[in-house]
């Protein structure tokens, strides 16, 4: 609670920072554009709440509270227990973490609706997207506590659902921006060859795509001896054969002549960042497969004695190796968002942001130059990006990191937390999407030779 309080006082100091008029006096920061700066500071109300998330799931915070009565007993008096070694404790957290991400979850989805057809910073709307920090916090803190009251009932087992379609659709959004980032990086580094006339840039797009394709191929051998041991483990060699395929004839399609000609900068670096995403979201669904055979992830009881009704002798296992490389990806991904617009048109259509031309951008450096060491608006003519689309965006990466953090475990009618087959299929699905969405990047120009892809 007082950590809360702390970030309070902070974020009331940060209000000075970019309120809603442009240019306003702040010694702490550089100059920069309202637009980049709103939109790190609503990324940062998502982190903090995937901060308390994580505090609420350590094991120190769970013994604090698991004197609770609310916490491990139900209206009959029965203890709550989960599967495998994890205690009441282990519950909390991950009460506290759907609760959480639902408040930053309603918080964003508050704003997607606020924020509608905003076209400049001179619509009033804009003020509350680029200003009024300090009220916007304690909005997020009101919906917070909020969401602790909300009745346990059946609660949790609808969200988790609600969990599942957000993150199959943020699992995309991650994919879009690898894939756009695989392109700027490919065309930046032909670019710096080009202009040196040095072979030194070539290799370093040889070397990263050499090192993608090596973990991959790493990662295929791993799942293979790790989650297809038992010969009943017919689902995870299927899985894992399928995506090595499909991975395979994209990376094929990435180099034929017909869609270099159409798309010049298209190339392996792009289907080899494909495919290490791929095989990571693979991994992270054989991670849920329900079956001790066939995932060495997967709790067990440390004995066959019946459960007692404290934590002795039980210990969390949230984290896992799957989940601490999904968050990496996810805050990578999430800061990706908030930052910066994308260099191709259709990247930018689909993400709602928009390419600045060179005469705005040179009118903003004379605007940067005039605002030192304060916010300024460069919106005036028109948004940046979407604001309506940016929340949503927040929102899907709210419910995304909601089932990261709870290792896609469903709270099942007993009230024990179990990996269910839905998080694996989810996920495979999300990989398949994910590479049908990439082939189409890679084919389009070829179907739709009228249309300009450039």
């Amino acid at each position: 609670m007082g950590a809360c309080l702390g970030a309070c006082s902070l974020l009331s100091c940060a209000s000075c920072l970019c309120g809603s008029a442009p240019c306003i006096l702040c010694s702490c920061c550089p100059s920069s554009r309202n637009s980049t700066v709103s939109r790190l500071l609503f990324t940062g109300f998502l982190f903090l709440g995937v901060l308390v998330s994580i505090i609420m799931l350590s094991p120190g915070v769970e013994s604090q509270l698991y004197k609770l009565p609310w916490v491990c007993e139900d209206g009959a008096q029965t203890p709550v227990v989960l599967q495998g070694p994890l205690d009441c404790g282990s519950l909390l957290g991950f009460r506290a973490v759907y609760r959480m991400c639902f408040a930053t979850a309603a918080f964003f989805f508050l704003f997607t609706l606020l924020m509608v057809c905003v076209r400049s910073s001179r619509d009033p709307r804009a003020a509350i997207q680029n200003g009024f920090w300090f009220f916007k916090f304690l909005i997020l803190v009101g919906i917070t506590v909020g969401a602790f009251y909300i009745p346990d009932g059946s609660f949790s087992e609808i969200w988790f659902y609600f969990g599942v379609v957000g993150s199959f659709l943020f699992i995309l959004i991650q994919l879009i921006l690898l894939i756009d980032f695989a392109h700027s990086w490919n065309q930046r580094w032909l670019g710096k060859a080009e202009e040196c006339d040095s072979r030194a840039w070539y290799a370093g797009l040889f070397f990263f795509t050499f090192l993608f394709y090596a973990l991959s191929i790493a990662a295929i051998a791993l799942m293979f001896v790790y989650y297809t041991k038992s010969s009943t483990c017919h689902e995870g060699k299927i899985f894992v054969s399928l995506n090595l395929t499909f991975c395979f004839c994209v990376s094929i399609i990435a180099v034929l002549p017909k869609v270099q000609e159409a798309q010049p900068n298209s190339g392996l670096l792009q289907a080899s960042v494909v495919t290490l995403y791929t095989m990571f979201v693979t991994w992270s669904a054989l991670s849920n497969v329900p079956d001790q055979k066939c995932n060495p992830h997967l709790p067990v009881p440390q004995s066959n004695e019946s459960l007692p009704e404290g934590p002795v002798n039980y210990e969390t296992q949230w984290w896992d190796a799957p989940s601490i490389v999904g968050l990496v990806i996810f805050i990578l991904c999430t800061l990706f968002i908030g930052l910066r617009s994308s260099d191709h048109r259709q990247v930018n259509s689909l993400m709602q942001t928009e390419e600045c031309p060179e005469a705005m951008q040179q009118q903003q450096q004379q605007q940067q130059v005039a605002c030192e060491g304060r916010a300024f608006d460069n919106e005036q003519d028109g948004v940046t990006y979407s604001y309506s689309f940016f929340h949503f965006c927040l929102v899907l990466a709210s419910l995304h990191i909601m089932m990261t953090l709870t290792n896609w475990y469903s709270p099942s009618e007993t009230r024990k937390m179990i990996s269910t087959w839905t998080a694996v299929w989810v996920k495979i699905c999300a990989s398949w999407a994910g590479l049908c969405l990439y082939l189409w990047t890679l084919v389009a120009p070829l179907l739709l030779p009228n249309r300009d892809f450039s």
